[in-house]
Order: structure tokens, then sequence, then C-alpha cells
């Protein structure tokens, strides 16, 4: 599903669904306030194609018609203005891969590593060599061309930052950030995919991601954005503010006594 918000002559923004009878967004050449695209219930090329006819603000997305994920991709664009994807974060690296691609050219350890993995939801600006594929985890039960139209091809290196603001079930505005890198290493693997690095990722992801019920999705903005996201959760009042705290700086449930 498709929104987009119009402004008219006096600035005032009007509503509208825009989508064909098949449920793919219909394109329209016009001056737009704002533009969302929601859903994760088909090819996710649409949202890529639809901001080159869009003459108006940023676009941001998310997946599984979930509303914080889009509010967060919507952060990163503000602060960065520039393009940003939503992205897996808990998809590990294969062994062998580190073992051969990263470790002793790397400052980092197995466990900084993870693939960061999304179906084909990333703006081709982002991407090594974008092609236009298929989404191969719904074609193992539906038709190919049902599933024609995803983006794929390894995410550029460089230095990111990864995000997430979200609401819990009774209230509670929580939020993450930390920054890394993307390493010029090849996935080997489908989708809009990088191989990601970030300090402490482990103990990040168990005491703050975990420990927190974040969701598996995670907004990506590229370069070292921490310190202005930091600072948007801040002025939006949320209670918690996660960040992949050093060895030497324990998490407050993380046990003192190692082995």
């Amino acid at each position: 599903m498709v929104y987009y918000l119009p402004q008219n002559r006096n600035g005032i923004i009007h509503k509208n669904i825009v989508r064909t009878p098949n449920g793919n967004p219909r394109l329209f050449n016009c001056r737009v306030g704002s533009l969302v695209f929601l859903g994760n219930f088909g090819p996710e090329i649409s949202e890529t194609l639809l901001a080159k006819h869009f003459d108006g603000s940023k676009m941001f997305i998310a997946a599984e018609e979930e509303n914080i994920g889009a509010l967060s991709e919507y952060i990163g664009t503000c602060v960065s203005e520039q393009p940003v994807t939503l992205l897996d974060i808990n998809n590990t690296l294969p062994k062998e891969l580190y073992k051969k691609d990263i470790e002793g050219k790397y400052d980092y350890a197995f466990r900084d590593t993870f693939m960061g993995f999304h179906c084909g939801n990333t703006c081709t600006s982002l991407l090594c060599k974008p092609e236009m594929k298929y989404q191969k985890i719904m074609a193992r039960a539906l038709p190919k061309e049902v599933t024609n139209g995803t983006l794929e091809g390894d995410i550029k290196p460089g230095e990111i930052t990864f995000y997430r603001l979200q609401s819990t079930s009774d209230n509670h505005l929580l939020a993450y950030v930390a920054e890394g890198e993307v390493l010029p290493v090849p996935s080997h693997s489908f989708g809009s995919i990088g191989v990601f690095a970030i300090k402490e990722m482990n103990r990040f992801y168990r005491h703050v991601l975990i420990e927190n019920g974040f969701p598996h999705h995670g907004a990506v903005v590229f370069g070292h954005q921490g310190k202005a996201i930091y600072e948007v959760f801040k002025y939006l009042k949320a209670e918690k503010i996660g960040y992949n705290q050093p060895k030497n700086l324990p998490y407050p449930t993380e046990n003192p006594f190692k082995k």
C-alpha cells in the first residue's frame, strides 16, 4: 500500500491511497509533501520506482506494515538527507566467510559481524551492482512470476549507523543506536544484503535488542550519525536509548563474572 500526501497552493495536505486493482502502486507525476511505502507482502521494488516519479520530500519505507519502522527511517533521512533502508539485524555470518575475508584483515571479532539483509527493498544508490530479480523466499511457495520485482545486490561498503525507535505493547517508547560499517566483503547471497560489523555486537544484541523486545528489523543510514540520532531520540522522550557499550562498561543485566 502506498500513501502520498500532495499539498495544494495553501499548503494543505490531503491523504490519498494509490494502488491499481491488482494491488500494485500507480505512478503519478505530481508534487508531493511526503511519500510513504508500507508493505512486505510482495516484491519491494515499488518504493524505489515511485521515488523517481514524485517531486517532494524524501521517501521512507517499512516492512510488515510497521509504522514505527517507517518513522525510524524518516528520522535517518532527515538527519542525513540521503536514502536509508530497513534490514534484518538477526542474520549470522558464516564462519568460513569470516575466516576467509575478515579475520586478520579487519579489527573485528567474529561476533562483531553479521549479515544485514532484506528481500529487495534497498535503494539502487546504496547497492554496488543493483539488479531487478525475484523474491526467492516467496517463490518457494508461489509461482516465480508473482514474485518478480525485487532489487538485489551487495550494499555499498562504508560507515553506517544501525538504529531503531520502538513502542512497546504497554506504550513505552524505546530506542537504540549503534555505529559501525559495511565491510567490502562479498556476501555470496541474495536480496539487499551486506556484511556488517559493529563493535561488541554480540553483547549489544543480547542486552539491548533481545532484552528489550526489539523486532528484527533495524533502520540503516550511511555515515556515523549516532550523535544526531541519539539527540532525536532524547527529544522524542524515549525512556531507554541503548547503544553498543564497550567491554569496560557492562550492561545492567550483564554478568560481571567472566570465565
